[in-house]
């Protein structure tokens, strides 16, 4: 687990995440010379000995250049058009870039259905291995041209994190166009400081990223800052820093005091289950609990058992994730269920000894299992 800048040194596998304000010059089409100075730095970061997935944003932004449109659309056929047209143009110029190196590229674009089936999920991060195994420089992106808002990922710094996820990376740099994180938003307070190393579950960070995004993509500082502890939550270390800086990769991986380096807790790292079930986006229903079961979830570790529910909510089946909420309304933990959501009802507040009086059959005595029950971290 790397905690300082010197240890940056020894990473050998790289998630890198760039944003659509720096490949696009701010919406005037891809910039070549940019895209050509990145797979330079990548390139020798792969001729050091290190393994890159790149995680680009740049095909809706490309799309618009390319179809003439003033704006980003707010109609989702027409955003998807836009990706469909924009993505065959990014993916080629990286193609063309990169083999000026001697290096092959693969495209590998991802909807929410990929990392919240555990099937998908695996063959997703058996390919990316293979492809890094055989010196591609894999570039991944939300499939924009299929994904609807019921199974997008978010964004591309979510992308990016999940890419940590999937190949237990060792570090995530994303490259923005400000040169990291400040101690309050540098857009309304002038005399803001740039954050140089904190950990990533530090509350306070949020309040400083601020809400805003930019024009043409739908991130902002505060989702780099989540997709850090997204990061975090795998072991890896993330470095938010100003794409444009003369060899900011190399500067970096070389521990420079570049941008802001958010670190993992070190009792944080989550097995590679969980950290699949932290992954996925799409709840199906919630449970509510009682005070007891609250205890034992965030407290003790335990599974939940069907005792300690006092109400369920949504049409989930058995294996859907679940959120487990307090009294309260607040999230607790989140976590793979047992049983559906008719079956969740009849055992709601009952003993697990009648599990099968209650259901038909003798199920398991757990509603959800300690090893498919993640702990929420708060994110505000």
């Amino acid at each position: 687990m790397i905690t300082t800048r010197e240890q940056l040194k020894t990473a050998r596998r790289w998630v890198v995440k760039i944003g659509s304000a720096l490949l696009t010059a701010d919406g005037r089409g891809l910039d070549t010379q940019r895209l050509e100075n990145w797979a330079g730095q990548i390139a020798a970061l792969h001729a050091a000995g290190a393994q890159v997935v790149l995680v680009s944003s740049g095909a809706v932004a490309e799309g618009l250049v390319r179809l003439g449109w003033p704006g980003r659309p707010t109609a989702l056929n027409e955003l998807q058009a836009a990706a469909s047209v924009g993505q065959a143009g990014l993916v080629e110029a990286y193609n063309r870039c990169f083999k000026t190196h001697g290096l092959q590229t693969a495209q590998v674009l991802l909807t929410h259905d990929d990392v919240s089936n555990r099937g998908r999920y695996l063959n997703a991060r058996g390919t990316l291995l293979t492809l890094l195994e055989m010196d591609v420089i894999p570039i991944v992106n939300e499939n924009d041209a299929v994904v609807t808002d019921e199974i997008r990922v978010g964004d591309n710094d979510t992308v990016a994190a999940l890419a940590v996820n999937l190949l237990d990376a060792d570090g995530l740099i994303i490259l923005t166009d400000q040169a990291g994180v400040y101690d309050a938003d540098p857009r309304t307070h002038p005399d803001a400081t740039l954050i140089d190393i904190r950990e990533a579950t530090d509350a306070a960070l949020l309040a400083a990223a601020g809400e805003r995004g930019g024009a043409l993509g739908r991130g902002g500082m505060r989702t780099k800052v989540i997709a850090a502890r997204q990061a975090a939550d795998s072991g890896a270390t993330t470095v938010i820093a100003d794409g444009l800086l003369p060899d900011v990769l190399a500067r970096v991986v070389g521990g420079e005091p570049v941008g802001t380096m958010l670190i993992p807790d070190r009792n944080a790292r989550r097995a590679a289950r969980k950290n699949w079930i932290a992954g996925q986006r799409r709840v199906r229903g919630r449970v509510h609990l009682d005070a007891g079961a609250v205890r034992v979830l965030r407290d003790a570790g335990r599974s939940l058992l069907p005792i300690g529910i006092t109400a369920v909510e949504g049409d989930f089946r058995r294996g859907d994730l679940v959120a487990c909420l307090s009294d309260a309304g607040e999230e607790i933990a989140q976590g793979l269920a047992n049983y559906d959501a008719r079956e969740a009802r009849l055992l709601a507040g009952q003993s697990s000894e009648r599990i099968a009086e209650l259901i038909g059959y003798a199920g398991e005595p757990e509603f959800i299992h300690r090893n498919n029950l993640v702990v929420s971290r708060t994110l505000a």
